[in-house]
């Protein structure tokens, strides 16, 4: 076991009380506070994330497009400059990489955002698959990034930059924005299910933009937030998390986000044959919603049953602190994926704990 990887802003953690766990091969925060309260305040207020143990890929060169086009399941070709994209890269087989976010600086230029732990993974596949005039960089030890979210959010920032944030619109970015006198590139994409913006900046620059937002948001309640809350906040919004709801062994449509797949795209970009087949003959199983009937918390890699028949497992689950209800997203047979379906969650050993299937998203911010 290797020492763990430590952020930029590490040091500040415990000015704030952080608890910190290994959460891939990383020293980071789960809570400040407690999850339930940092979970309520990025609905009602604003949180500030540390994320910058996010991967950050550059790919540049005259054929980066095409060779874009090859590795993703999304059209990069929908991306105009200043602009992001969900995406997904898969095996041959369908299996899940990763999925990602594509941001297009200019024509030949584009920043891949990957999950931490996929980082070294994620590089390696695409100079695995890398053609032409491409150059592919991981400049994910460079780039620091933080996220604020909630409702305050452009409030709070807007009292840090001369730039109009309302300018960003949902998925778009803006370059070389300075926000505290220190140059950061904005995006409002979020993975919290509330409006906000993931500020990029030089790893040296991290702590004191930290501390500025911090500082400037404190009489609106802005509050850091950990990997705690992070979790029960894209759960309730339904938002993929890569290791539960997507795997190596679950496709992008298993998992929900066919959304993030162009298979009329008139590119075979790698995984696009096994994808077609699973659209063509219908997915053997899907993810859905459940919420618990009777007592018990379902919780990943819990197995379902529907009788004394095995029919899916727990992705993720948890009591969801805004609904207040025992909720989990299942990978379930089709067969069994309709609303209003009763399952049987295995929470221990031959102790089964009745449950349904219910729509999703969970949670969705009024506009």
């Amino acid at each position: 076991m290797g020492e763990l990887k430590r952020t930029p802003l590490f040091p500040l953690y415990q000015e704030h009380g952080a608890k910190t766990i290994d959460f891939g091969g990383w020293d980071l925060p789960v809570q400040f506070s407690s999850i339930k309260e940092e979970h309520e305040v990025v609905r009602t207020k604003a949180g500030l994330f540390d994320v910058s143990h996010m991967g950050e890929i550059e790919v540049t060169g005259t054929d980066s497009l095409a060779f874009l086009q090859k590795v993703m399941t999304n059209d990069i070709r929908k991306v105009k400059n200043g602009g992001a994209l969900y995406t997904a890269m898969c095996y041959e087989n369908g299996g899940t990489v990763d999925d990602l976010l594509v941001y297009k600086k200019a024509d030949n230029d584009y920043l891949l955002v990957v999950n931490a732990a996929n980082t070294e993974k994620d590089y390696e596949w695409l100079q695995k698959h890398s053609f032409g005039n491409v150059e592919v960089k991981n400049a994910s030890v460079e780039i620091a990034q933080l996220a604020l979210q909630g409702p305050l959010a452009e409030e709070i920032l807007g009292k840090l930059t001369s730039f109009d944030l309302s300018e960003i619109k949902y998925f778009r970015f803006a370059d070389e924005v300075e926000i505290a006198g220190i140059q950061t590139l904005i995006s409002r994409t979020g993975y919290t299910g509330e409006d906000g913006f993931e500020i990029y900046c030089s790893e040296s620059e991290a702590p004191k933009l930290w501390r500025a937002i911090l500082e400037t948001g404190s009489e609106l309640g802005v509050q850091p937030i950990g990997l705690g809350a992070r979790d029960t906040l894209r759960f309730e919004a339904t938002l993929a998390l890569y290791g539960q709801e997507l795997s190596a062994d679950i496709s992008p449509l298993e998992a929900g986000i066919g959304f993030a797949v162009s298979l009329t795209k008139d590119v075979d970009f790698i995984g696009k044959t096994a994808l077609l087949k699973q659209k063509e003959q219908g997915l053997e199983r899907k993810l859905v919603g459940i919420e618990m009937v009777e007592r018990g918390i379902p919780r990943h890699g819990y197995k379902v049953y529907s009788g004394e028949k095995e029919i899916g497992v727990v992705t993720s689950g948890t009591q969801a602190p805004t609904l207040n209800k025992s909720l989990g997203l299942v990978l379930l047979k089709s067969e069994f994926s309709e609303v209003g379906t009763e399952v049987h969650i295995e929470i221990r050993p031959n102790k089964f704990a009745k449950a349904k299937v219910v729509s999703t998203p969970f949670y969705k911010r009024q506009k």
